[in-house]
């Protein structure tokens, strides 16, 4: 399987995450499972979906769209990305997204950031509160283009990324974990290898950012991974959901991300069963699914995905990633 096969499948991996979620996102398990019982396959948002009402099947969200902006701007920058400039450009989309009347917008961490960068702080300053998972859902691209065998170039280039809006310990190393595990499966590590390798790689770069209190991402991903091997299948999703927790924290969303990524490298269950299991969770589960399609489709290459979903999401979306794919891959 080729480098180019790996990314494509990462990238489109976290667009189908994202379409599979969108529907969901916001919602509590038990209206979920009224709604739409459990996601299986893509599904019309309806009008009574908090964010994203209306939205026809096969709708990605702004994980994907953030991402594709950091790709760009990283592709654009070859390799550096000015945080004044991923301010901008995020403030430029928000824009974009409101004009078309979406509720779709910034998470609070960015938000937050991009206001006190608006009014005259420095982009490591605003940073400094940015514990969600904002900067774990657009990181794939970093995964993509840096080679996490040199772990500190690597977490400098996470860094780069997450600064302007998660400069947090929580914040980086949350991303640093997504990206770890993308850059691996580029690389041919096998999912069992590339989740332990994202583990480390989080642990280190918790060096990095303002201190947060709130557990440890290394720790908690650990912790769910271990939980997951354990649990019953049936009871899985209610342990997700009640103890380790879907908001958008990062040591939530994204654990649970680990947790289910664990059970396919266990062989519990398939790439495609993982996400619709995410997509099905209960609260911010168009990130939890987006984050867990760019693991395993990094580390599974872009065969895991049903072949006529991907077609629908790129029809639906006009995406067509393989141009900056390619380029993140020079990048490499």
């Amino acid at each position: 399987m080729t480098s180019l096969n790996r990314a494509l499948g990462a990238f489109y991996g976290l667009a189908l995450g994202d379409a599979l979620g969108m529907p969901t996102q916001s919602l509590d398990r038990q209206t979920i499972k009224a709604r739409f019982g459990q996601i299986t396959d893509l599904q019309d948002a309806g009008p009574l979906q908090p964010i994203a009402a209306n939205m026809p099947k096969g709708s990605i969200t702004d994980d994907t769209e953030q991402a594709i902006l950091v790709g760009e701007l990283l592709v654009e920058g070859q390799g550096r990305i000015e945080p004044a400039v991923l301010a901008q450009r995020l403030i430029e989309w928000e824009a974009e997204m409101q004009a078309k009347g979406s509720q779709d917008l910034l998470g609070p961490s960015t938000k937050r950031a991009i206001e006190m960068i608006l009014a005259g702080h420095s982009p490591e300053e605003a940073g400094r509160y940015g514990t969600t998972n904002g900067a774990a859902m657009r990181i794939t691209p970093v995964g993509i283009a840096a080679n996490v065998t040199d772990p500190v170039r690597f977490i400098a280039a996470v860094v780069q990324a997450c600064q302007v809006t998660h400069n947090t310990t929580l914040g980086i190393s949350s991303a640093a974990a997504v990206a770890a595990v993308v850059s691996a499966g580029i690389n041919g590590v096998d999912l069992g290898e590339a989740l332990n390798l994202g583990q480390q790689i989080a642990q280190q770069a918790e060096a990095h950012g303002h201190w947060v209190a709130g557990g440890r991402m290394a720790s908690r991903i650990s912790w769910a991974r271990s939980i997951s091997v354990d649990s019953d299948k049936a009871l899985l999703a209610d342990l997700l959901y009640d103890v380790i927790g879907t908001s958008v924290a990062s040591q939530e969303s994204v654990v649970v991300s680990f947790a289910l990524a664990q059970q396919v490298a266990i062989g519990e269950m398939t790439a495609f069963e993982a996400l619709c299991m995410a997509a099905s969770l209960g609260g911010d589960t168009d990130t939890i699914a987006a984050i867990l399609g760019a693991m395993l489709g990094a580390c599974l290459g872009l065969e895991c995905w049903p072949e006529q979903m991907i077609e629908t999401v790129k029809a639906v979306n006009h995406l067509e990633l393989e141009p900056l794919v390619k380029g993140l891959l020079t990048l490499r």
